[in-house]
């Protein structure tokens, strides 16, 4: 079995660093995540100001949910990273992501987890 390839040290917001710099601790990998955690601990990150951790998170859940909520989580990890890139300094790449994200989630038809208003909210697509 061989290891998977080592993963690049990143400052805060996600952005790469050299491979020899210390980077800031990221998010744990997980092959599985529920809903109510992914929006636990995306509201968590994005409350420290760490709204590339928040976009890991929902693209986790992303990549285990069920296939009529792809659209759903694939949207809410676009919207998160919007706020990256305005975290980043990013305006226009944050405005063309938080469209997109918010029209992708008023379209969705299917049911929302409990709890998504108030994530909802703190990506400012309420």
């Amino acid at each position: 079995m061989s290891q998977p390839p080592p993963e690049r040290p990143r400052d805060r917001l996600g952005r790469p660093l050299p491979w020899d710099a210390d980077g800031f601790p990221t998010v744990p990998l997980r092959p599985q995540i529920s809903s109510a955690d992914a929006l636990a601990e995306a509201r968590a990150y994005l409350a420290d100001g760490l709204p590339f951790h928040a976009h890991e998170v929902l693209e986790m859940r992303w990549r285990c949910c069920a296939d009529d909520e792809r659209v759903l989580w694939r949207a809410l990890a676009q919207a998160a990273a919007g706020v990256t890139h305005a975290a980043r300094g990013n305006p226009t790449g944050a405005e063309r992501l938080h469209e997109r994200a918010s029209a992708t989630i008023a379209a969705y038809d299917g049911p929302l987890p409990a709890g998504i208003d108030d994530l909802l909210a703190d990506l400012g697509l309420d």
